[in-house]
């Protein structure tokens, strides 16, 4: 409280988090204190110093649990995808996100979620939780646990044993580059609503499976990809995700993807080499 009242901020991008699945179930309490508390607290502040203060909260698309899986699918050479006209766009903002299975990890950050939307709406806050998909770039960490994308590029360009855990390797993702996110939490900032929810992530267009994403990568490295694969996938996984964006660019038709897939590879792989050499 007396931070934001030193700072009085113009806006706020909440990301701190605790964003891993696995770690969540060996700290629940920690986890849980962090997302869903932590949020709260700062939610609470925001609203006595500076109400009227655009607040972007960094949710996940976790919050869906693993419902998407109850979406017919239909298994291609390489990957999952959706066997339902109605999920050609990917998932929406309207998908439920009860009945599933969420991880604690997926649990505490749906409280969060849901405190933020309702600040917004009780309190006539601009307030807005953006449900990320694998949100990327090249300074991602690049930890087993949580990053992906990163993670993969860095264990093939160090020759290193990559594991998959489950759904035959062909669970798909969808992509975004840091900067678009950036690029879309500006444009909420220059035009505020209250309460809203956007599934942020890259879309079908930048969406791939693991096997897509090894192929990726050896095709710009050269080097084959080491994995191991595991049958048993992480609770709460999903098999196919991709992000329906069309709400987003509704609302903010100046936003759009302006990174690639094939960029995010690249640019992800050369500054795993820099960092290497």
């Amino acid at each position: 409280m007396d931070l934001i009242k030193k700072i009085q901020p113009d806006a706020i991008v909440h990301t701190a988090a605790q964003p891993s699945h696995d770690r969540a179930a060996a700290i629940p309490f920690d986890d849980f204190d962090t997302n869903a508390v932590g949020t709260l607290n700062l939610l609470e502040a925001v609203r006595q110093v500076c109400p009227e203060s655009p607040f972007v909260h960094m949710s996940t698309n976790k919050v869906y649990g693993d419902a998407p899986n109850q979406i017919k699918l239909i298994e291609k050479e390489t990957r999952w995808d959706y066997d339902d006209e109605n999920y050609f766009n990917g998932i929406a903002e309207t998908f439920t996100i009860d009945q599933s299975t969420h991880s604690l990890f997926g649990a505490s950050k749906v409280a969060a979620d849901v405190m933020v939307q309702e600040y917004g709406r009780y309190f006539g806050m601009p307030t807005c939780c953006l449900r990320g998909g694998c949100l990327t770039g090249p300074n991602h960490s690049g930890v087993e646990l949580h990053g992906f994308l990163s993670y993969l590029v860095k264990c093939n360009l160090e020759k290193k044993k990559y594991t998959v855990f489950g759904y035959k390797a062909k669970q798909v993702r969808d992509n975004i580059h840091s900067l678009d996110v950036a690029r879309f939490i500006w444009e909420f900032f220059n035009a505020p609503r209250v309460g809203e929810v956007y599934n942020l992530g890259g879309g079908k267009e930048n969406s791939c499976s693991m096997l897509e994403a090894f192929t990726r990568i050896e095709e710009i490295s050269g080097i084959p990809m080491h994995y191991e694969y595991s049958d048993k996938n992480r609770i709460g996984d999903h098999i196919c995700y991709y992000s329906d964006l069309r709400k987003m660019k509704e609302h903010y038709p100046n936003w759009r993807i302006t990174k690639s897939l094939g960029k995010i590879f690249s640019e992800i792989a050369n500054n795993w080499s820099k960092r290497s050499s």
